[in-house]
């Protein structure tokens, strides 16, 4: 019986396909002992297995992972496509922001891709035209294309998708599938108000794959927006915006975390204009959310 190494490409009922290094295909199963250490083999992950055939492998051994995502339930991924909405559903900076913020927490490279353009004004396309270079400003990579998904977003696309692992992610009507659907055909995915009114109360076990396009791999499974959850310290969260991180080390304090402190490069920056309102004021409201759900300790057991 021989050992290989690969990445598992598609989770099914149990069974796990696995791309060797050379660029064959095994299908494979998690060995009990997976189970009882509450380790699940996702999608994503690199593994050592050992195979007599290509039909009756078992994973011995899964690598250290980069990072997970639970939905869809992808492991090493190394960019999300963020299909942003600018009209139905209405632009939303506050979810976008939610976003970027937990993809910076997992260490996923961003890349903004606005949806629905052609349903503007030439005024809000002006104003979108602004948004999108705060963001470049910021030093995220933002697609914004001129009609929706036109020849030169779905090429700009196609050219970040090689050699690596990629998620594509929104909000629901945001367009994510339809993307897909634009990059490979193949894919098929189901899109609109018509397939989720069918699909309702069925329960439906998708699996989840990784699909090779234009020299990388992306998951087939759009993910979700549901980024309610912030999990780090409220002082943390300063890491998880670009543009403070660059300005942070010109701050007079230490730790500053650009609320009230004096001598902040942060709000200097904001008061010049060469950062976002826009993002201030989220991180603003994402850091009272944080400090909001700390739990009091014991204030009148001082006594005591």
């Amino acid at each position: 019986m021989a050992d290989y190494h690969g990445q598992i490409q598609l989770a099914l009922a149990g069974f796990y396909d696995v791309l060797t290094d050379e660029g064959e295909l095994f299908r494979t199963r998690a060995r009990g002992n997976f189970r009882k250490r509450d380790m699940k083999p996702l999608v994503g992950d690199w593994v050592t297995f050992s195979a007599e055939t290509k039909d009756e492998g078992y994973i011995l051994d899964i690598d250290e992972r980069e990072n997970s995502l639970v939905r869809p339930p992808v492991a090493n991924v190394d960019q999300a496509i963020v299909v942003t909405a600018v009209k139905m559903p209405d632009w939303s900076s506050n979810l976008l922001d939610r976003q970027l913020v937990a993809l910076e927490e997992k260490d996923i490279e961003p890349v903004i891709y606005f949806t629905k353009t052609d349903l503007l004004s030439a005024t809000e396309m002006a104003d979108m035209i602004k948004v999108a270079d705060g963001y470049r400003a910021a030093g995220y990579q933002v697609i914004l294309p001129a009609v929706a998904f036109d020849e030169p977003s779905l090429l700009a696309v196609k050219d970040l998708l090689a050699d690596k692992l990629s998620v594509v992610m929104g909000q629901t009507g945001a367009g994510k599938s339809t993307l897909l659907n634009h990059l490979a055909p193949e894919l098929d995915l189901a899109t609109g108000e018509v397939s989720q009114a069918l699909s309702r109360g069925r329960h439906t076990t998708r699996q989840v794959g990784l699909v090779q396009l234009f020299g990388g791999f992306v998951a087939d499974t759009p993910g979700f927006s549901a980024f309610e959850v912030f999990d780090m310290e409220a002082r943390d969260l300063t890491h998880y915006f670009r543009e403070f991180n660059a300005l942070a080390p010109n701050c007079r304090f230490r730790g500053c975390v650009h609320l009230n402190e004096p001598g902040c490069a942060v709000k200097d920056a904001l008061e010049a204009g060469t950062i976002m309102q826009s993002r201030y004021d989220n991180y603003k409201l994402f850091y009272d959310l944080i400090e909001g759900r700390r739990p009091v300790y014991n204030k009148h057991d001082k006594k005591h």
